[in-house]
């Protein structure tokens, strides 16, 4: 289904595209910028890193190294296999460290949140308080952005709000799923109450002193500044003149795109590049489409090589990552 999903999004991305022109615009993008662009990808997962390491901090200390490789080897086999990002990560890490995989998969849960609650925040400044760019037209891709914010503003505040109520009110909320278990066979119930237990222990972020929580904000800002700052290189490379905050409105038509579940975000992501820059900014399609192409694999290239490299310091195949994938995938099937 991925596949089909990611073919109809390519075939919307290369539809009415001058190949004569894609072809000019990627043979004349600037190298420098593109260049920059890697390193601020590897910059990227670095800040990630780091700020994985204060989620997880309420539940023990993991070595930067350690979280670094776990970062790179999860997200590259997101790109390979479906669903291995959010799952491999904490399983890395329980290997090495004592912390449950269920309470490593909440701190991916908050991660997620968090870096969902800050593109909105700079969604919003994009809206409402910095200077609309001379080249962005009203229009419906611009309607449909701002329904799309609104929401995600619901989501993330239905979300958080919930995983404060779960890990607040752990002992009722647990003692009320374990009342409905003792209906399970023992070999099921008991499993599955230590695995909700530890997930409500994974989120013991949301209890940190206030300076904790505004250092894992910062962190957050900072990283999204180098996912903008990074766009903002690629299209210096294909001569778009776009201010940098455009490239806040980008970032938000991305996250609708990769969260539609294609192999490695193909298909999604160059869509909604396209969608942003052309329909929004009137950038002409090609030379929409090449930056659009360059983004993508100058994004994650770079992670799929450090990754790989970094399975054989786990000691691991993409085969025994496909087969841990399905494993834990089975178990968060349970999970809240």
């Amino acid at each position: 289904m991925g596949a089909l999903l990611a073919v109809v999004l390519l075939a919307f991305f290369f539809r009415g595209m001058d190949w004569a022109d894609l072809g000019k615009a990627l043979r004349e993008a600037r190298l420098v910028p593109l260049a920059g662009l890697v390193l601020v990808t590897l910059a990227i997962y670095a800040a990630r890193a780091w700020r994985w390491g204060d989620l997880l901090a309420p539940l023990g200390r993991v070595g930067y190294a350690d979280l670094f490789s776990a970062t790179m080897v999860g997200f590259a086999s997101a790109l390979l296999i479906p669903r291995a990002g959010e799952l491999v990560r904490p399983w890395l890490v329980s290997r090495r460290y004592p912390i449950p995989t269920s309470a490593g998969f909440a701190t991916i849960i908050l991660e997620r949140l968090v870096d969902l609650i800050t593109v909105l925040v700079l969604f919003a400044l994009y809206l409402f308080v910095l200077p609309t760019p001379q080249a962005q037209t009203e229009g419906r891709a611009m309607e449909l952005a701002k329904w799309l914010g609104a929401a995600g503003a619901g989501a993330a505040l239905a979300v958080l709000v919930f995983l404060l109520a779960l890990h607040q009110n752990a002992e009722r909320m647990l003692g009320a799923a374990q009342a409905l278990l003792k209906r399970a066979p023992r070999w099921l119930s008991e499993p599955l109450a230590r695995m909700l237990h530890s997930f409500s222990e994974g989120l013991a972020v949301l209890r940190a002193p206030a300076g904790h929580l505004a250092k894992l904000a910062l962190q957050s800002l900072g990283i999204w500044l180098l996912i903008a700052l990074g766009f903002y290189l690629n299209h210096a490379a294909f001569g778009i003149d776009l201010p940098f905050h455009a490239t806040f409105l980008l970032i938000a038509f991305l996250v609708v795109g990769v969260m539609i579940p294609t192999p490695g975000m193909v298909g999604g992501f160059h869509a909604f590049y396209l969608l942003a820059l052309s329909d929004v900014f009137g950038i002409d399609r090609a030379r929409a489409g090449a930056a659009g192409i360059a983004a993508h694999a100058l994004s994650n290239l770079p992670v799929l090589v450090f990754g790989l490299v970094l399975l054989g310091r786990e000691g691991l195949s993409l085969g025994r990552v496909a087969e841990v994938t399905r494993e834990q995938g089975q178990l968060s099937e349970v999970r809240p």
